[in-house]
């Protein structure tokens, strides 16, 4: 498993400019930034305060984009949004606590 979070880790780095993630989902400056402001989206800032964009937000922004075409209001967006975090977050720790405990079971046995 951390091999596949190491490979994958450059899905999550905030390293593209939003002119970048423009040109890579088709939705104007405008829309992102209020994407932002509704919380649906989280850039970072650089020193100079441009936002800065992981390819996985690249990702969350087409699917809100797509979603939004769909009707979908962004108060839903951003429950459903939460919940899949809370999902993944649950995920995790339903691992980590299955991990400890073959790790003892196993370490209990030698």
């Amino acid at each position: 498993m951390a091999a596949h979070s190491q490979r994958d880790a450059y899905l999550f780095k905030k390293v593209i400019s939003i002119g970048t993630v423009c040109e890579l989902t088709g939705l104007s400056e405008r829309q992102i930034r209020y994407y932002e402001k509704r919380k649906l989206v989280f850039p970072e800032r650089s020193e100079k305060g441009n936002r800065k964009y992981s390819f996985s937000d690249v990702e969350t922004l087409m699917d809100i984009a797509n979603k939004m075409e769909d009707g979908m209001q962004t108060a839903e967006l951003r429950k459903e949004l939460q919940n899949a975090q809370t999902k993944r977050y649950d995920n995790k720790l339903r691992e980590r606590m299955i991990r400890g405990q073959l790790n003892a079971y196993f370490n209990k046995r030698d």
